[in-house]
């Protein structure tokens, strides 16, 4: 496994970040039935100059990277995965190939990124905004009707049943509250204003993260990204997948760390890492693993 493929060009978009000599902002938006956030998203990046990536996007790219079908992993981003799921499918393996898709994204910088749990996968850093979108009951069925085609009864049905159904999913993959406030740098009533004055105020958060994140801040926004990548490249081993490891990055240098890596392991483990583009040197320690809160993904 080389690392995840690439979701789109980047070229112009790196080169303009290289024309201005820093890095720019990530805003990752929650997607919620009847808020307008596709709308918003796509305002917000044309107004920026920034790439728009979908969820529908990202999940393509982990399916294609990790050759794992697109349904199957519908599970990450779209529905809660019940008790019999759990054994029909490799939950955390499948979280944790589309989570070393997302963050690998993000980690290019100059980019609106909207999905269920995008929101969530984005590290606090200082690198981006966390957004998450909420707006009246009422307006909310009013456009869920509109776009697909529902009586008014049933589109508060589905906006209602899609509100339990995606908190309960987050919190199942992710132990997040998605109501919880704290969890985001932005609650944004999307019918309050016009969805230009949201996306405006986005692209204002934006311009400060640019004036205010550090090379350091990045520096550890690129190696969230490779250590997650790491961790996907192991996890889809097939003598490895079921292994618990603890992996680390600081600017090239992978530290993966575990119970049991003794020889052949160990060079086992340098070979699998050692192939994922951007990994400078592999350490590998075999001793009992600190706490790890992404561990089960």
């Amino acid at each position: 496994m080389d690392g995840a493929q690439t979701v789109c060009d980047h070229t112009t978009a790196e080169n303009q970040s290289h024309r201005q000599g820093s890095n720019m902002a990530i805003i990752a938006i929650t997607q919620h039935v009847g808020m307008r956030g596709a709308e918003l998203a796509r305002l917000t990046a044309e107004r920026l100059g920034y790439r728009l990536l979908t969820s529908e996007q990202l999940v393509s790219a982990t399916s294609r990277t990790y050759n794992i079908p697109a349904e199957a992993l519908g599970i990450v981003d779209e529905r809660r995965p019940t008790f019999w799921m759990r054994f029909k499918t490799d939950t955390g393996r499948f979280t944790a190939f589309f989570r070393a898709v997302v963050l690998k994204e993000m980690a290019r910088d100059q980019v609106v990124v909207i999905g269920r749990s995008v929101a969530q996968i984005l590290p606090e850093l200082g690198c981006g905004v966390r957004v998450r979108l909420c707006g009246p009951i009422k307006e909310r069925t009013r456009i869920a009707a509109a776009e697909e085609t529902l009586t008014a009864a049933l589109a508060e049905a589905r906006v209602r049943d899609y509100d339990r159904e995606v908190r309960a999913r987050i919190q199942t993959l992710f132990g997040i509250d998605i109501d919880d406030p704290s969890n985001y740098n932005l609650v944004l009533n999307v019918f309050a204003v016009p969805l230009v004055s949201s996306a405006a105020l986005l692209a204002s958060f934006a311009a400060e993260i640019d004036h205010t994140a550090t090379a350091e801040q990045w520096g550890q926004m690129r190696n969230a990204a490779l250590a997650a990548e790491v961790r996907a490249a192991l996890l889809s081993h097939p003598k490895l997948g079921n292994a618990p490891f603890r992996v680390q990055s600081s600017e090239g240098v992978v530290q993966v760390v575990g119970l049991g890596i003794v020889p052949p392991w160990d060079d086992l483990v340098s070979e699998v890492v050692g192939r994922v583009k951007g990994v400078k040197r592999v350490e590998v320690l075999n001793q009992e693993m600190p706490p790890d809160p992404w561990q089960a993904y």
